[in-house]
């Protein structure tokens, strides 16, 4: 078939990949160049990194509503569009295709409908999610389903390992829904909720703070659900300790508890770091500090010649 692909992130690459193997690409639409870094280096996204060396025709829209490009878009003929990690589209984008609009969401709709479904699941200390394709209509991720994979969450995977795992699975699933389309063998099912719907809203900086007053398994979750990104953040501050932000990419559930306010960190002679949660402790494996790159905690611990007194806030 006559394919159109949507799509900005690494995410997608793997999909366009595969698609363009197994069916004809005649467009690809992802966002538009930006600058990036000190130096305002123009980047592209990772989708057309991937398009321009596939040699497949590029479009980047700042408008998905201009006329101009609603004319180049249908002027392609595609028989069907492919959204994975783009923006909303207006029903003159997605009504078009005679096959429809087709999208890969990263969960098991209906539930965690909305921009973080990854980090939500994890967060919420789910041990299975999946992958949903659905034909796209006015509400966001409220479309019929074509089909769902399981996929399960391991006790220790954080977002994004599990992000990785998607990425190559959602291509396969991808490839197999187009192909049923292809051969007119879809019979998609309306999203029927059962019971209350879990959400995935976009993650704000606030979203990422950790309150170590929770239990473990939940700061636990929290600090998994975030890493390696947006990450999990605490603030410390102690005796000759100036106050400053942590980030918290790894951590381990410890069999025991220790004394203290919630917050409250033990150092042990071995260079490791508990923190008190409100039903016991957790070891902090990776961490972050202001002007420091990511590191081991027993690393971060070596740069102190004598024992230092903090505690986290919150």
């Amino acid at each position: 078939m006559k394919l159109v692909f949507m799509g900005t992130p690494e995410f997608a690459v793997p999909s366009l990949k595969t698609l363009a193997e197994a069916h004809q690409v005649v467009g690809v639409i992802t966002a538009p160049d930006k600058p990036a870094g000190r130096g305002k280096k123009i980047l592209k996204s990772a989708v057309k990194e991937v398009a321009e060396e596939l040699g497949l025709h590029v479009l980047q829209p700042t408008n998905l509503k201009n006329p101009e490009f609603l004319k180049e878009l249908e002027s392609l003929e595609a028989d069907l569009f492919v959204v994975l990690a783009f923006r909303m589209l207006p029903e003159s984008v997605w009504s078009m295709p005679a096959r429809g609009t087709i999208n890969l969401h990263a969960s098991l709709l209906p539930d965690y409908r909305g921009a973080a479904p990854i980090n939500r699941a994890i967060m919420n200390g789910e041990s299975k999610t999946g992958l949903t394709t659905f034909f796209i209509e006015k509400e966001i991720d409220t479309g019929m389903i074509i089909d769902q994979v399981e996929m399960l969450i391991g006790a220790e995977e954080d977002a994004g390992m599990l992000h990785d795992r998607m990425m190559d699975k959602g291509a396969e699933l991808l490839l197999s829904t187009v192909n049923k389309i292809e051969k007119k063998e879809v019979k998609p099912i309306p999203q029927k909720p059962a019971g209350e719907l879990k959400q995935a809203p976009k993650i704000f900086k606030e979203d990422c703070e950790i309150d170590w007053s929770h239990s473990t398994a939940e700061v636990h979750h929290h600090i998994r659900g975030l890493s390696p990104y947006p990450t999990a953040w605490t603030i410390a501050a102690g005796v000759d300790f100036p106050e400053q932000s942590f980030k918290i990419y790894q951590s381990r559930i410890a069999e025991f508890k220790i004394a203290g306010q919630h917050g409250s960190i033990l150092l042990t002679d071995e260079l490791r770091l508990f923190v008190k949660c409100d039903d016991g402790a957790l070891e902090i494996i990776e961490l972050q500090v202001p002007g420091k790159k990511r590191m081991k905690t027993t690393d971060f611990l070596r740069g102190f010649r004598s024992p230092i007194d903090f505690r986290f806030h919150k």
